[in-house]
């Protein structure tokens, strides 16, 4: 069977393929093995570069265009030639080694050094930064610009929606008033917040050979300062150097990053429960698409699928997420290979945090208030403004005025306007206290809701 998104046992590779080809160019197979590429070329460059090597002298401008053409120009077929010495060999990295030499026998310049193709390195040398560099383009340049699509939409809700008064409910009951928009501004702060720690997070990297020790590199050129050199050619990528490792660069710092991917999925899975509850409730319609379906048997229905896919893949996203931030920071003793299989399946976990995004952002895209339901809401509920008259009544020392108000609301049949409006008149109160809280309503008791919105 061919494989094509109709067959694929993955829906990341099957349904969803269309969405995912940003990631796709950045954590397939093809797109580690060209990183490799680069950072081997990049590697023999910068020897030859170090008047300390003499043995690699400096390369000529046509053998360094060269060079970057490999890299620019790196094909599938290229891939597929690596792919191929690599099942001669059993052996993925030393096969790009063996690529180079082969690709480019006809540069004499290169193949008067080709024994430092690879110089003093293990492959872990070459992995961690091109996994390093892959996760960096993918935060920097496909999953923050995501994440913000959504603050910038919640920001708009807020805005829009900052005075349309809601019935809050505290575990599940009615309780004291909110807006819709400033519901939108909390979830935006949050999420705020946790861009922070996303984009914060430092990616690290080393160059130090077999145990993180320079040993090889110490002994075939005692004269040159390693780590220094090794710091300049990490930092040349745009990552912060990692001096102290054993074979592998250790992974914490990737495991923040997850960590901090897994936090605001967690803030997206609250939101897309939050919203599925409200359209529940009424107080949010969707835009129906035309011909949609929303049910096989039910023509009335739309269904709040978008925010159902997020939390779904969100939750697929959090469960990768976070076994990799447990279980890539672990190698035994000096190295094993359990972090091998562990990292291929990086683009797996961001690739179901980016269909997470993308479905959250359609849901909202969706959304139309119903202003008319919520102030229906509003008007059954008279009995949250037990609140603010009990807390006046405090204020004016009335005795026991808690306990006054939980007589009145708690009959079992709820409290009309008439009869909360009897009970502050009876009260022993200042008469404008009196006449401000006679011209209070469920939806205009709303603190700095509003204001709040506005503010984010």
């Amino acid at each position: 069977m061919a494989l094509i998104p109709l067959t694929a046992l993955s829906p990341l590779d099957g349904r969803y393929y269309d969405k995912l080809a940003p990631l796709r160019s950045t954590f397939s197979e093809l797109a580690l093995i060209r990183l490799r590429v680069l950072i081997e070329i990049e590697w023999l460059k910068a020897l030859s570069a170090d008047p300390l090597i003499a043995e690699v002298p400096p390369f000529s401008d046509p053998t360094l265009a060269q060079l970057g053409e490999l890299v620019a120009k790196f094909s599938e077929a290229d891939g597929g030639a690596v792919k191929t010495i690599e099942g001669r060999i059993n052996h993925d990295v030393k096969a790009i080694e063996y690529f180079l030499r082969e690709k480019l026998a006809g540069n004499r310049e290169v193949m008067k050094v080709a024994e430092f193709i690879h110089f003093a390195c293990t492959s872990e040398d070459i992995n961690n930064l091109a996994h390093a560099l892959m996760l960096k383009r993918a935060r920097d340049e496909i999953l923050l610009p995501a994440l913000d699509k959504i603050i910038e939409k919640l920001g708009a809700l807020a805005h829009e929606l900052a005075d349309a008064a809601m019935l809050a409910r505290t575990h599940g009951q009615p309780a004291s008033p909110t807006t819709l928009g400033k519901e939108m501004a909390n979830v935006a702060y949050r999420l705020n917040r946790a861009r922070e720690r996303v984009a914060g997070v430092k990616l690290t990297g080393k160059m130090n050979g077999a145990v993180g020790n320079y040993n090889a590199h110490v002994i075939a050129y005692p004269g040159v300062e390693w780590e220094s050199f090794a710091r300049h050619f990490v930092e040349r990528f745009g990552l912060e150097f990692n001096p102290y490792t054993i074979q592998i660069e250790p992974h914490d710092a990737a495991a923040e990053l997850f960590d901090a991917f897994a936090r605001t999925n967690t803030i997206l899975i609250d939101l897309d429960r939050d919203l599925w509850g409200y359209i529940s409730l009424g107080y949010f319609r969707q835009k129906a698409r035309a011909g949609e379906v929303g049910s096989s048997t039910m023509p009335h229905k739309v269904n709040p699928i978008d925010f159902e896919n997020s939390e779904g893949n969100l939750g697929l996203a959090n469960a990768l997420l976070r076994h990799m931030s447990e279980k890539l920071p672990v190698s035994r003793w000096q190295r094993d290979l359990t972090d091998s299989t562990v990292l291929r399946n990086t683009g797996v976990a961001l690739g179901h945090t980016l269909l997470g995004y993308d479905s959250c952002l359609r849901g909202l895209e969706k959304l139309e208030a119903d202003r008319g339901r919520l102030a229906e809401d509003l008007e059954r509920n008279w009995d949250v403004l037990a609140e603010p008259i009990q807390t006046v009544m405090r204020r004016h020392g009335v005795a026991d005025a808690y306990e006054k108000l939980m007589e009145l609301t708690r009959g079992g049949e709820g409290i009309t306007r008439e009869a909360l409006h009897a009970f502050i008149k009876g009260l022993g109160i200042p008469d404008a206290e009196k006449q401000r809280l006679l011209a209070l309503t469920p939806a205009t008791y709303i603190g700095k809701a509003a204001e709040l919105a506005k503010k984010i």
